[in-house]
């Protein structure tokens, strides 16, 4: 899937600042492995009434915080590695935060677009159902990810209420609104990472209103980046890509016409206006922004070199490879890391966690103030620290993200 491991980035970038908090190697070896990973082979009665295995994993890297918090991806080309680098993301991305969550990750290897709607629902219920002993809301407690949704997340909370003998709504989040659900969850992560791209742009003296931006990737977190920085911060979107390739227009692009066009059709081309570039081509373009929004590994040293926007807000998971992270801030371009950019989605999960276990609903103003505070809080000690320090905001993050955790096992006696 990804040209450099994933797992094998998180964890060089865990040596990196295992050197400044001068962690002893046990300390670091312990970091650099899950805690507990399940590998399963999943069941599932097709319609054609043939039993077909599935591949399932589910990976809890580190619980020092809280119980272990990440989403399940059913993708056709997943692979172990892919999900422990993420669940490792997602323990850093909990610290960071300071949410009250550990890390965790899980996926099944299938292709859901080949799958009917029932066929889809028994390998949700199934995967529940293999994974039980070692899920809950106080061990771990998944969400949606790469084409899993709320609706599949509303299986898997029912299947697990069912095994365990009542209604469990804290056991899953990502859920529908009447189903315990938050409100503002589907576009958290974009929208809490503008609020991220906001603070930087601040610092290095751009204006948001009118800047050129350009989104690799139109699925959900794509399609809402390009909406919010839009319609609430102003922006211009000038191209945006999906797996059939991108569209480029440099006066800009009207995103609802672009997403009721992507649904209608089933890909951005053809759109009235539009230059069709590739995917390869929208990462080199001259805009102010650059979203990647899509999955690993899109900027390497091979194209990071070409890089011309002023800020890269990574909005997916490991986007910018180790080699382009350097060759970027080199360039004094500011890259602003994932786990810092994206953690919208896991803090509005835990505000639904919160909800759920106080029974209550809070309004979507509410959500969005609070997901705002815990964004730019974050953010702003990321760029302090990076500052004092002259590195980049990924390292200052990791080495915030890392203390917290290893402060919290010392405490615990675990080292």
């Amino acid at each position: 899937m990804t040209e450099q491991n994933l797992f094998e980035m998180v964890k060089k970038h865990l040596c990196s600042c295992a050197t400044d908090l001068v962690m002893d190697r046990n300390v670091e070896a312990v970091l650099k492995m899950p805690r507990r990973e399940i590998h399963a082979s999943i069941p599932v009665r097709m319609d054609d009434g043939k039993i077909r295995a599935f591949q399932g994993f589910r990976v809890q890297y580190n619980d020092a915080l809280g119980p272990t918090k990440g989403g399940i991806r059913f993708h056709p080309e997943e692979t172990i590695d892919t999900i422990r680098g993420l669940a490792s993301l997602m323990t850093w991305k909990c610290s960071l935060h300071r949410l009250p969550l550990g890390g965790a990750k899980g996926g099944v290897v299938c292709n859901p677009k080949e799958l009917s709607v029932h066929e889809l629902e028994r390998l949700s219920r199934a995967y529940v159902q293999v994974m039980f002993p070692y899920l809950g809301p106080d061990r771990d407690i998944p969400a949606p990810d790469v084409y899993t949704n709320p609706t599949v997340m509303a299986w898997m909370m029912d299947e697990y209420s069912k095994i365990a003998g009542k209604t469990t709504f804290g056991s899953f989040t990502g859920k529908p609104i009447g189903l315990g659900g938050s409100e503002g969850r589907l576009d958290a992560t974009a929208r809490g990472g503008w609020y991220v791209v906001r603070e930087a742009a601040r610092d290095i003296g751009m204006s948001i209103s009118g800047a050129g931006v350009a989104v690799q990737g139109f699925g959900n977190v794509g399609s809402h980046a390009a909406l919010i920085g839009q319609e609430v911060f102003g922006a211009r979107v000038v191209a945006v890509s999906d797996s059939h390739g991108g569209i480029y227009n440099p006066e800009g692009f009207p995103v609802r016409e672009l997403v009721a066009h992507k649904t209608a059709t089933g890909s951005l081309q053809h759109f009235p206006g539009a230059t069709h570039i590739t995917n390869e081509e929208l990462i080199e373009l001259p805009v102010d922004i650059l979203v990647p929004a899509a999955l690993e590994d899109v900027i390497g040293s091979r194209n990071a070199p070409q890089v011309r926007a002023g800020i890269v807000a990574e909005f997916a998971n490991g986007p910018v490879d180790n080699d382009a992270d350097e060759i970027l801030f080199e360039r004094g371009i500011a890259v602003l890391p994932d786990f810092l950019t994206n953690g919208g989605g896991v803090i509005v999960s835990y505000f639904e966690m919160v909800q759920n276990f106080n029974m209550d609903q809070w309004d979507e103003a509410k959500v969005h103030r609070k997901l705002e505070k815990k964004m730019t809080d974050a953010y702003r000690e990321v760029h302090d620290l990076a500052v004092q320090n002259n590195v980049p905001l990924r390292k200052a993050a990791y080495s915030i993200a890392v203390a917290r955790v290893v402060e919290a096992m010392r405490m615990r006696g675990w080292v």
